[in-house]
């Protein structure tokens, strides 16, 4: 656990230097695409934040210089399953989006989905030591919360403050500077398959890239693609991707928990592959311009040619109807939205004051969805496309884009993480103690 507050705070202070040097990479690792932009800070970091106050992570506003895509190699379920292919395509991705900036870039900040998450919701209490509240408390607070034992090969992947409560007051943002005797937090701490991240990491390392900090797709597309008042009030963002949908639900502008579907727009690509009997780049197509989930007298008479280049004429020269299309993709839609709202109902969405529901991400594309998303879901069900952010180019804006877009403001706008705090010396030692004694019992 301390090894990895460390490795956290290493990779804070790296994205501190990037951003001083004025330049750092976004990297969206998918299953279907690997999207890179290259941001340039303006530097107002330089303003120093008044008298110790504001976000410890410092903030910074940012315009994108370079964009590229490229297709996805070695990336299944949204986890890499061959180092080299996806270094390749890394490596392709940040080359292109460097020429187009002009500019070489050192230090990238990454989002990856999938991983099997576990969220987690913690709470810790501290009398204070003076009468304000100082940052010492605040870290104090924090690493008196109880961390569970989340078993063998898992990693921590953020650690947020959702709430601060001092004496008898709740919902505080930020207690620093504010008087008291007692100070109480809940925080929001979500695990993730350590292999995942490790890969990851070395995946960056061996493009020869610095990794200033990692995030969950879930997690930055939420960022993005929900309007303030629904990050307020409370409301679900759904990232349909390629080979994973993640699902985080947001209340009072902090995630409170997220999941992930191991289902994404890639098996229903496969389905149309199989069904018809075709190659999956023709399946893919085939998808995207005719796709669709729910179905009208028309569409019987709407015939789609499926095209073809093995030699046979009969078999390229084939048809098939829309709606046998949409009798193929419909199912694995459903099944995926029964799992999202499996996830939904186990981490009590329910019970939030709004319940709106936001879809967005590649797949999320498809014509029909969101209305077979409210009634399987049973709330309401948007679409959502990504902020508008400057410089972003026009062939990024769409949802495909909705997690590298949240990771540009994840790393202009992080909000505080366990690790932006120092622990106490006296906290180390104890951490250790506990885990002997836990060892002793368990073995004896």
């Amino acid at each position: 656990m301390i090894e990895l507050y460390e490795t956290q705070r290493a990779m804070r202070n790296m994205r501190k230097a990037a951003m001083q040097r004025g330049v750092i990479a976004i990297l969206d690792v998918g299953s279907s695409k690997i999207a890179c932009l290259v941001l340039r800070f303006d530097g107002n970091e330089h303003a120093k934040e008044i008298d110790g106050i504001g976000s410890l992570a410092g903030q910074s506003g940012f315009r994108v210089i370079g964009a590229a895509t490229t297709r996805s190699r070695g990336v299944k379920f949204g986890e890499i399953s061959a180092m080299a292919e996806t270094e390749r395509a890394i490596r392709t991705a940040i080359q292109a989006a460097q020429k187009m900036a002009n500019i070489r870039v050192d230090h990238v900040i990454a989002c990856f989905s999938g991983a099997g998450p576990r969220s987690y919701g913690l709470e810790g209490k501290v009398e204070l030591e003076g009468q304000t509240v100082s940052e010492q408390d605040v870290g104090r607070v924090l690493s008196a919360c109880d961390v569970p034992d989340f078993g063998e090969g898992r990693e921590v992947l953020h650690a947020q403050p959702v709430n601060f409560a001092l004496d008898h007051r709740s919902g505080l943002q930020d207690p620093r500077g504010q008087m008291g005797q007692v100070l109480a937090t809940d925080m929001h701490m979500l695990t993730v398959d350590a292999l995942a991240v490790q890969n990851l990491a070395y995946c960056v390392k061996r493009c020869d890239l610095e990794l200033a900090g990692v995030a969950s797709s879930a997690y930055v597309s939420g960022i993005s693609a929900l309007v303030e008042d629904e990050q307020e009030l409370g409301s679900a963002c759904i990232d349909f991707g390629g080979g994973a949908t993640g699902v985080s639900i947001f209340m009072k502008k902090h995630m409170i928990a997220a999941d992930a579907v191991r289902i994404g727009g890639d098996h229903v690509t496969g389905d149309i592959s199989m069904g018809l009997q075709i190659p999956m780049a023709t399946a893919e197509r085939i998808k995207t311009f005719y796709g669709g989930v729910v179905a009208t007298g028309m569409d019987d008479r709407e015939k789609i040619d499926i095209g073809g280049d093995t030699g046979d004429w009969e078999h390229d020269r084939r048809t098939v109807s829309r709606a046998e299309l949409i009798g193929i993709m419909r199912p694995r839609v459903e099944e995926i939205l029964e799992e999202v709202r499996a996830r939904l109902d186990a981490a009590g969405f329910d019970h939030l004051p709004s319940q709106q529901i936001v879809l967005t991400g590649g797949a999320s594309q498809i014509p029909g969805l969101d209305g077979l998303a409210s009634k399987i879901l049973g709330h309401q069900v948007r679409l959502g496309r990504p902020m508008r952010v400057h410089g972003l180019p026009q062939a990024a804006t769409g949802p495909g884009f909705a997690s590298a877009v949240g990771l540009c403001l994840f790393a202009a706008h992080p909000q505080d993480e366990w690790w932006d705090f120092a622990i106490p010396v006296e906290r180390y030692p104890a951490r250790s103690l506990k885990r002997a004694v836990k060892w002793f019992r368990d073995n004896w």
